[in-house]
């Protein structure tokens, strides 16, 4: 099950990156942010950016018999995670996930730009929904020594990134491009707005989306909308559903309500009821 702390809230204020709404924005895909406990989210810099998102660093120490329940509705991106046991390579998701944390642990991850998944895995739509043990002991050596010092941590990582990956190509860079405009944009609805924006055909960025993300184009702006409907459900008790499947570009309340029940599993009214949005 992919890690489900990877969009939660930061401990620390972060510098300009990449995913803008997914840094400066901490609640974005975190469904119940009133759960979180103590969390790092780092911009990274320098020529790091070109391969990541952000860092995002938990570390937690909960009493015995205390569990804590994470269910998020993650970002379309592969995330490359260290932790205690090992390293591990999650690729992008399709659906809500959720991991229940006990007792005391930490982990170091990194949202991946389709620049630098592209070069970790020759086949990223292989790992939709699933992931990949890396045999990477010289990287969690690295990371586990940096702990409990997050920007240390971060910057093992990315040190190992810039080391394995390198310089990306033309592609990777419209690939980074295309991600980002694609998960912040709220003005982009349809492929073919992105396609003009990014001035390349609507087949070229199909075919970038599967290469280096692993999903559709589409699949990337339908999930940036339900993202946007939770966080407006939570935020704003006054909206109406209508409203705001009115404002995100849904045709309908029925899409979204679909859309809802098909990956969180529950619909947006008994969403709105639990947050008390």
């Amino acid at each position: 099950m992919p890690w489900a702390w990877r969009f939660a809230t930061p401990s620390a204020p972060v510098g300009a990156a990449h995913y803008r709404d997914g840094v400066t924005d901490p609640t974005r895909g975190v469904l119940y942010p009133e759960r979180l406990p103590r969390f790092t989210r780092l911009a990274p810099t320098g020529a790091a950016s070109d391969l990541v998102a952000w860092f995002w660093i938990p570390q937690w120490d909960l009493p015995a018999g205390v569990a804590s329940p994470q269910p998020v509705l993650g970002y379309p991106a592969a995330n490359l995670v260290v932790e205690p046991d090992g390293v591990t390579l999650w690729g992008a998701s399709t659906r809500a996930s959720e991991r229940e944390l006990r007792g005391s642990g930490w982990a170091v991850g990194a949202v991946l730009r389709p620049a630098a998944f592209a070069r970790l895995h020759p086949a990223p739509s292989e790992l939709v929904d699933s992931h990949l043990r890396l045999d990477e002991p010289a990287l969690q050596l690295a990371v586990a020594a940096a702990i409990p010092d997050p920007e240390a941590a971060a910057g093992a990582a990315a040190e190992w990134l810039g080391d394995r990956v390198g310089a990306p190509s033309a592609e990777g860079r419209l690939a980074n491009a295309m991600a980002e405009l694609l998960m912040t944009d709220p003005g982009v609805l349809r492929l073919d707005d992105a396609a003009e924006r990014l001035r390349v055909s609507v087949r070229t960025l199909q075919r970038l989306g599967h290469r280096t993300v692993g999903v559709s184009p589409a699949a990337m702006i339908r999930r940036r909308r339900l993202q946007e409907a939770a966080q407006r459900i939570r935020q704003d008790p006054d909206a109406t559903l209508a409203g705001i499947a009115a404002d995100l570009g849904y045709s309908d309340q029925a899409h979204l309500a679909h859309d809802f029940r098909a990956v969180l599993g529950l619909t947006a009214s008994d969403y709105r009821a639990e947050v008390g949005g």
